[in-house]
């Protein structure tokens, strides 16, 4: 690798290497969004259990 390929590389992390960066980042707060609503569903399931027992 000589001086002259350091430009391609930085073109290459620029245009490959945010979008995956912002993509994991933005799935990971996604995946805990998911993870706390489906903990709410569950408890709402109970809920309409018990109200209906009740």
């Amino acid at each position: 690798m000589t001086a002259c390929d350091f430009p391609q590389w930085v073109t290459i992390i620029g245009n490959f290497g945010f979008p995956i960066a912002i993509t994991v980042y933005l799935f990971l707060r996604f995946e805990r969004k998911l993870e706390s609503l489906e903990l709410v569903i569950h408890q709402l399931g109970e809920v309409i259990k018990e109200t209906r027992k009740g």
